[in-house]
């Protein structure tokens, strides 16, 4: 049974779709089967994975809806071993089709329930407010990962997030855990930063992840070329942090750590390809100095 991970906070601009879709390919990476959600009617998730729009195509839509065939509604991707449901505009829809309809808060939680079977990571992308979008990615999920920036005003932000899990489990998932909080564009130099993650760690002690996501240009720039950063461009910063996040991710989530942790990633001798190798050693502070 595969294990559903949602990646959500709804103040916007934090992370959240950039994690989503390089968290799954990089846990596609270490050769788990990982399937990806786009919950967001902006579509950025499928867009940064090279799908273009196409209003004719299965979608989350229709899963949400009861229109298709779940299986139906995955796509392939240019990353082995990672695939996505789509997204479209139309999503939008949903949130007022969906307020009188019965069972409305399990719609997708009943769809993705034939999905588990086939991948070990499901990996759901939510929108920016808690809408009955993300209502259904909480419910369907087994853990929530918040992705929040180390500044005040994330802080604020979290404890309502925090207060709608509670919520969800009080009554519409009991089973709903923390799967942790991740820092995003995080630069460990300013004060502020130092002050927020001390903030974190008392309040969510193990909860915070260890890895942390620093600003990086080439994970801005991966998405324009519909492409996950590890593909762009693996020796980033950026692409080597959510590996890492993968890793620990994967240590969390698996109980035999030693078969399931990923191996090192390497760069394949074809350009734009990744292939996983063994373990190798770390790379000199000068070369990961040159990185973007």
């Amino acid at each position: 049974m595969g294990r559903v991970i949602a990646v959500a906070n709804q103040k916007g601009g934090v992370g959240k779709t950039t994690t989503a879709i390089n968290l799954a390919a990089s846990l596609a990476a270490a050769e788990v089967n990982t399937l990806l959600i786009d919950c967001d009617p902006q579509s950025n998730a499928t867009s940064g994975l090279g799908l273009v729009k196409d209003p004719d195509r299965i979608n989350t839509y229709h899963l949400l809806m009861a229109a298709a065939n779940p299986d139906d509604a995955v796509q392939p991707t240019g990353v082995d071993q990672l695939w996505i449901v789509p997204a479209h505009k139309n999503l939008i829809g949903a949130n007022i089709e969906l307020v009188e309809a019965e069972g409305r808060e399990f719609r997708l939680r009943d769809a993705i329930s034939t999905l588990r079977e086939r991948f070990q990571f499901i990996v759901l992308d939510c929108p920016p407010a808690l809408d009955l979008l993300t209502l259904n990615a909480l419910v369907a999920a087994d853990a929530v990962l918040i992705p929040m920036q180390a500044e005040y005003f994330a802080l604020e932000g979290i404890s309502e997030l925090l207060d709608t899990v509670e919520r969800i489990r009080s009554g519409l998932n009991p089973s709903l855990e923390i799967e942790g909080v991740v820092l995003t564009m995080f630069d460990e130099r300013t004060n502020l930063a130092q002050q927020v993650t001390a903030e974190l760690k008392r309040f969510f002690g193990p909860k915070l992840c260890a890895t942390t996501i620093p600003r990086n240009i080439r994970l801005a720039e991966a998405p324009s070329h519909g492409k996950p950063a590890l593909v762009y461009d693996i020796r980033s910063k950026g692409a080597e942090s959510y590996i890492r996040l993968a890793k620990e991710i994967i240590a969390r989530s698996l109980p035999v750590a030693e078969e399931a942790a990923p191996a090192e990633v390497a760069v394949a001798e074809e350009p734009g390809r990744t292939e996983m190798v063994g373990q190798e050693e770390e790379k000199p502070a000068e070369e990961l100095d040159k990185s973007a």
